[in-house]
């Protein structure tokens, strides 16, 4: 805001410096002189006033503006609260049917693997049991 205040005071004091001078130079009467200067002054502080006006515009949209938006992101808030508790309410009661088949397939693994385990012992048992049976019946057949 300072930076804005120094330029317009740099502004309007250049003017008015370069308005005198433009008027001093110029070759006229004192009536003249008096005119013109009366003119632009009254000129130079209705563009001030303009401006004034202008920069108080602009603070008032500002500030407008923030508010809006402050209350933008409030409603965006809460109404991303709402649905992220919509979302887990629809959710958790698939989320514990989720886990239970989770936890069936999990017991149902087990026993297959318990299954193949013993399936594999019999196997086991069987072949040296054929090995056995084979070998007995190869002696008897050398004797």
């Amino acid at each position: 805001m300072s930076k804005t205040r120094s330029f317009l005071l740099g502004f309007v004091v250049g003017g008015a410096i370069s308005a005198t001078v433009t008027l001093l130079s110029a070759p006229s009467s004192g009536r003249d002189l008096r005119q013109k200067i009366a003119q632009q002054s009254s000129e130079w502080k209705q563009i001030i006033d303009e401006m004034i006006q202008e920069g108080l515009n602009l603070k008032d949209q500002i500030a407008r503006t923030s508010k809006e938006g402050v209350a933008l992101i409030n409603e965006l808030t809460t109404e991303m609260k709402k649905s992220i508790d919509e979302w887990k309410m629809a959710i958790e009661p698939h989320q514990e049917s989720i886990h239970e088949y989770l936890e069936q397939l999990e017991a149902s693994i087990r026993d297959l693997e318990s299954k193949i385990e013993i399936q594999k012992k019999k196997q086991a048992q069987s072949d040296v049991s054929g090995n056995n049976a084979t070998e007995s019946e190869d002696e008897n057949a050398n004797n």
